[in-house]
C-alpha cells in the first residue's frame, strides 16, 4: 500500500510529498483516511482480479415474503378529489350552528349543488372556490375527517362531522390510486433488488474476511 501511494506521489505530484499532503487536507482527508480508502480499492481490485464470483439465488418464497411485507412500495398513492363545508360551532349560539349544518345537509340530500352551498355557508379558506380542496393525499386530513372521506364512494356526501369546534360536511367527487401492482408484474424487480442487497452483503463479508486474514496490511 505504501508503495502504491509513493507511486501516486511520484506520478501525480512530481514526487512532492508535502504537496500531496496539502491536497489531501484541502479535501478534508487525513493521510490515514486516504490510506484506508486506497486499501479498500486495492482489496476490491484484488477480488476482481481473482475472479471472485458472487452467484446469488433468491428463493421464490423470499421474493413473495418481501412482496407481502412491503406492499406499500408497489401501491400507488391514494387520493380523493374533495370538497368541504365548514361551519364553526361558535360560543354564542352552538344550537343554531348545528341547526344550520343540518339544514345544509338536508339541502344537499335533496339535490342542492355542493359547490353553491359551500360558497354561501362555508367559513373555511376554500369558500370562494366552492369548498374545493382539489386532490388530497391520504394522511393530509385530520384523522376523523380522513376516515370518513376515504371511505366515501365517489360522488357521495358525508354526514355532519363535529371536530375541534367545527361542523364539517364532505363530498368526494373522485378517487384515484391505492392500487397495488400484482406480484407477477413486480417479481423481477424484487428479485433484482434482493440480489443486489445480497451481493453487497457478500462483498462486505469477503472484505472483512480479507482484513482479518491480513490479506493487505494497512498502516
Amino acid at each position: 500500500l505504501d508503495q502504491r501511494i509513493q507511486d501516486m506521489i511520484r506520478e501525480n505530484f512530481n514526487g512532492d510529498r508535502n504537496t500531496f499532503i496539502k491536497t489531501l487536507q484541502a479535501q478534508n482527508y487525513s493521510l490515514g483516511e486516504f490510506k484506508k480508502m486506497e486499501g479498500e480499492r486495492m482489496i476490491v481490485q484484488a477480488m476482481r482480479h481473482k475472479n471472485v464470483e458472487i452467484n446469488t439465488i433468491i428463493s421464490p418464497n423470499r421474493i413473495q415474503d418481501y412482496y407481502r411485507k412491503h406492499a406499500s412500495e408497489f401501491t400507488s398513492k391514494e387520493q380523493i378529489k374533495l370538497r368541504m363545508i365548514m361551519i364553526p360551532v361558535g360560543t354564542s349560539d352552538p344550537a343554531g350552528q348545528k341547526a344550520m349544518a343540518e339544514e345544509i345537509l338536508g339541502k344537499l340530500v335533496n339535490g342542492a349543488e355542493f359547490e353553491r352551498m359551500a360558497q354561501i355557508y362555508s367559513e373555511d379558506s376554500t369558500r370562494d372556490l366552492g369548498g374545493d380542496w382539489g386532490w388530497v393525499d391520504r394522511g393530509t386530513l385530520a384523522a376523523p375527517l380522513e376516515k370518513v372521506a376515504f371511505n366515501l364512494r365517489a360522488g357521495k356526501v358525508s354526514n355532519i362531522i363535529q371536530l375541534a369546534g367545527n361542523y364539517y360536511i364532505l363530498k368526494v367527487e373522485d378517487k384515484r390510486g391505492g392500487v397495488t401492482r400484482p406480484f407477477a408484474e413486480v417479481r423481477d424487480e424484487i428479485e433484482k433488488k434482493l440480489v443486489a442487497e445480497e451481493a453487497q452483503a457478500k462483498q462486505e463479508r469477503w472484505l472483512t474476511s480479507l482484513r482479518q486474514k491480513a490479506y493487505i496490511k494497512m498502516y
